[in-house]
């Protein structure tokens, strides 16, 4: 018998870690922060889509990724609610894949503008900053997020059993 709620939990963490870690690779390459971030990592809010185990395990690894690579205490509450908030809406339309990328891009879009100006003291226009935001959660969630789920949806079904409560 599989023990559901053991398996949720290291899938949690197994998207938590690969959060952290292609968070960590961005930053080495620069891409992880800034006016205009493209954070490899936000292509996994598109397994909320799978599963409910990834909402916490982005949120957690978000959190993680961020104190990593040394954010401000306020970007690692905001920037995280901000995955948190995206997560939960791509779990919520879960049914509608191809729509589910929406919610991350729009929750960082209009937190992260905030985030840059009153904690890193960014002065560009709120909405100068929502675009180039914007443009980089487009081409984390929505292009590499829909590649991702692409991906995830060729993988036979006994491969996709790794998350609990795929489907529903």
């Amino acid at each position: 018998m599989r023990n559901s709620y053991a398996l949720k939990v290291a899938t949690g963490g197994i998207i938590a870690g690969l959060y952290v870690v292609l968070t960590m690779i961005a930053a080495a390459a620069g891409l992880a922060s800034g006016v205009i971030q493209v954070r490899i990592s936000e292509a996994l809010t598109i397994l909320p889509v799978f599963t409910g185990a990834a909402i916490p395990g982005l949120a957690v690894g978000c959190v993680l990724a961020n104190l990593i690579t040394g954010c401000a205490l306020w970007d690692i509450v905001f920037g995280s609610l901000a995955t948190l908030i995206g997560a939960i809406g791509t779990r919520l339309l879960r049914k509608h894949p191809f729509l589910a990328w929406i919610p991350p891009v729009v929750s960082n879009m209009v937190i992260i503008p905030f985030v840059l100006q009153q904690v890193y003291g960014a002065t560009e226009a709120w909405w100068y900053l929502m675009v180039t935001v914007g443009i980089g959660e487009i081409i984390s969630c929505g292009i590499l997020g829909l590649l991702l789920y692409k991906g995830v949806e060729k993988l036979p079904e006994k491969m996709k059993s790794v998350f609990p409560d795929a489907g529903r």
